[in-house]
């Protein structure tokens, strides 16, 4: 049961779209797709190597790949179908280039921290065909891609109101704003990193900037991105009703706002900031006293550590 039960809340929400207008067809083109995808770029060097980092490939590549879908199967209304699968290009092709250039140059010959981490959590339950444990989460990382995280695509893509609704263009402005953030964040981390090793300081905490009011500026910002979405998506999904089962649309209704616990779960929990400060209490001396003074998550004003007035 260990190995079924984390993929259950997939398969299930994956069933949806039969039952919703104008999705089928989507869900499974989209199904094949991912599972091909995730077996070749995933499994297969997971499998060989026994290292889960190469999730990092095919989870945003798997984002592009539900854009190319929703742009050449959805049938409702172009513009909104273009912008809808323009994000979701944007933001796998962006994150899965960056991961293939780390892999050519060699940084998936050993397995991520975080992907470490989440091996330690396996021990700690006990469980101990690590390989196969690695297969399961390649699996439901895929499933994932598959469900939940192509609902706000194909929703939006299949509406077949005209109008531009208030919260369209919110969602839309949002998503804008916090895909800024992270790319201003990510840009700070990497030029903070470039001068520490231009002085030769090593093991140094990362504080200017946004990194001053959050721990995990760009992980925040990556959550707000797919709350973007979430809100870009309600109008959509409030003119499903009467044209899909009450049942189906309520849960896809669930399903969407779902989204949002599965990012924060995983941006802080699972993959994310836990995971990163596990290792940054070790290697940098300094990081208690940040950890002190700044917010993990929720950008917020900074406190004065223990000990200091």
């Amino acid at each position: 049961m260990v190995f079924i039960v984390p993929l259950l809340p997939f398969l299930g929400a994956s069933v949806l779209y039969f039952f919703l207008p104008g999705m089928a067809q989507l869900g499974w083109v989209n199904a094949v797709g991912q599972l091909l995808l995730f077996a070749l770029v995933v499994c297969i060097p997971a499998w060989k190597t026994g290292r889960l980092s190469y999730v990092d490939i095919g989870w945003p590549l798997g984002l592009a790949l539900i854009g190319l879908v929703t742009l050449a199967y959805a049938q409702g209304v172009g513009w909104r179908k273009v912008t809808i699968s323009l994000v979701y290009l944007f933001m796998g092709l962006r994150m899965g280039l960056g991961a293939l250039k780390m892999w050519r140059a060699g940084h998936f010959q050993k397995e991520f921290p975080r992907y470490q981490y989440q091996r330690r959590r396996w021990e700690r339950k006990g469980i101990r065909n690590i390989r196969l444990m690695i297969q399961v989460e390649a699996l439901v990382q895929g499933f994932a891609n598959i469900s939940f995280l192509a609902f706000p695509a194909f929703v939006i893509a299949t509406s077949q109101s005209e109008l531009i609704h208030p919260l369209e263009i919110a969602g839309l402005l949002l998503w804008v704003a916090a895909f800024g953030m992270e790319s201003v964040a990510d840009a700070q981390k990497l030029a903070f990193l470039r001068e520490m090793k231009r002085q030769n300081l090593a093991r140094t905490v990362c504080n200017v900037g946004l990194w001053r009011y959050s721990r995990h500026p760009n992980y925040f910002a990556e959550w707000m991105v797919w709350n973007a979405l979430i809100i870009a998506a309600i109008p959509a999904w409030l003119d499903q009703f009467g044209r899909s089962p009450l049942a189906a649309w309520v849960l896809l209704g669930i399903g969407i706002l779902y989204v949002s616990r599965i990012m924060y779960t995983t941006l802080v929990h699972y993959t994310g900031a836990k995971p990163a400060e596990f290792y940054s209490v070790q290697k940098r001396p300094e990081y208690r006293a940040y950890q002190q003074s700044t917010n993990m998550f929720f950008p917020g004003p900074r406190r004065a550590p223990s000990g200091e007035s």
